[in-house]
């Protein structure tokens, strides 16, 4: 069965509609530090907007435990949507009490509320089916037909995600479309060369995903912390630096599984060491097989990949025809380790083909070190779910909405 999107539920002019979207923006002091998910969402409010629904906006933001907390409230969210759509925007106070009730009461056709963090209620998150249903119901009596376009959660049995879809007409917004179409391509037919760019901290995050693509990609580039267990497991001394020992024979099997594939795998040969996990930290470029004879002997720690290794992987990307990245190449929040995500998001922009940022700390680097969302082909909004998606596993969210 194909993804039911927005053409499938009818006229919607008078007509509430819900949007799960996934506004799960990074806040610091109630103030907005990358509003890419607010914008994410603006394709699919604009068309219901212009159609004459009246909108009801839900989602989470942080892990507030079940219980109302202010630092997670959704008001300043609620504030930045208005501002890019260009009109009020209601706020709700709570998720479906009398706030929520009174707020969706005032709608006219082409008006926008949103109600209070879907998770200051137990009920969002709970692991007993009839809890969960209960809190959909509640939910349901907002709404007449229900738009899911938060794409980062689509991997949660979670109320508003699943439940809420079953109760209510429901389909894909262009968000969760777009998605699922780009990732897809990654996994059925990419066009050739195809390299999977794999970063972050942890080896154990990515083996759904490295065993999955083993198969399908031309090439595989490995960098950030879990860089260390692929050395440990070629027999070299990593310091001090992230290490999974559990996994090094895992590695162990993968290198030789890409090896009698014919898949490249490109590791690192060199790292920046540093002496501390600190921005003004001593650090120094070593060659991948030499990385505890630096200054800080056995002590050293990996925050960065190093500029041999950022060149042989820019070079590696731009000549790929389809480029699927997930993962920082290091520290980027430091300057001083930042160098390595860089120079693989430069070349990203340089892909004459499909370039896809695969979300979470990736997309929040390349904001933050100066690049734009329209430089990419396509930057997702969720980390977790592109990664399960890619692993080929089953997700709740997309499938309550007939894809298959």
């Amino acid at each position: 069965m194909a993804l039911r999107t927005l053409s499938t539920l009818g006229p919607l002019a008078g007509k509430r509609v819900i949007v799960r979207a996934d506004l799960n923006v990074p806040l610091q002091d109630q103030v907005i530090t990358d509003d890419g998910r607010v914008r994410a969402t603006l394709p699919t409010l604009n068309a219901l907007i212009n159609q004459g629904a009246r909108v009801v906006v839900c989602s989470h933001l942080g892990r507030p435990d079940g219980a109302p907390d202010p630092k997670y409230s959704l008001e300043p969210v609620a504030q930045r949507l208005s501002e890019l759509l260009g009109k009020p925007v209601a706020f709700a106070r709570d998720t479906v009490g009398e706030s929520a009730h009174e707020a969706v009461a005032a709608l006219e056709d082409g008006d926008v509320a949103v109600i209070e963090n879907l998770r200051f209620n137990p009920g969002e998150t709970a692991k007993d089916d009839a809890a969960r249903r209960a809190f959909a119901e509640e939910l349901a009596a907002l709404g007449d037909v229900l738009v899911s376009d938060g794409f980062g959660v689509v991997h949660r049995k979670q109320a508003s995600v699943y439940d809420l879809a079953e109760i209510l007409p429901s389909a894909a917004g262009f968000l969760i479309e777009k998605e699922v179409d780009v990732l897809d391509r990654l996994t059925e037919n990419p066009e050739r060369p195809y390299a999977v760019v794999l970063g972050g901290s942890k080896v154990s995050d990515k083996l759904g995903v490295i065993a999955h693509l083993l198969p399908r990609a031309d090439k595989i580039l490995v960098g950030g912390g879990m860089l260390f267990t692929f050395l440990a497991a070629q027999g070299y001394k990593v310091g001090k630096s992230l290490l999974e020992v559990d996994q090094i024979e895992t590695v162990k099997g993968y290198i030789a599984d890409a090896a009698e594939r014919g898949v490249e795998l490109i590791l690192p040969v060199d790292a920046v060491m540093a002496s501390a996990f600190a921005a003004d930290a001593d650090h120094v470029v070593a060659a991948a097989d030499a990385l505890e004879d630096t200054p800080f002997g056995a002590d050293g720690l990996g925050l960065d990949i190093g500029p041999q290794t950022a060149e042989l992987f820019a070079a590696a990307i731009r000549s790929s025809t389809t480029v699927f990245w997930n993962g920082p190449m290091g520290v980027f929040e430091m300057p001083a380790f930042a160098a390595g995500t860089k120079a693989v998001a430069k070349a990203l922009t340089a892909v004459d083909g499909l370039s896809v940022v695969g979300g979470g700390d990736s997309a929040a680097a390349v904001r933050q070190l100066g690049f734009t969302d329209d430089q990419f082909g396509h930057i997702s909004t969720g980390g977790g779910a592109s990664l399960e998606f890619l692993e080929g596993k089953k997700l709740p969210g997309l499938e309550v909405l007939g894809w298959q």
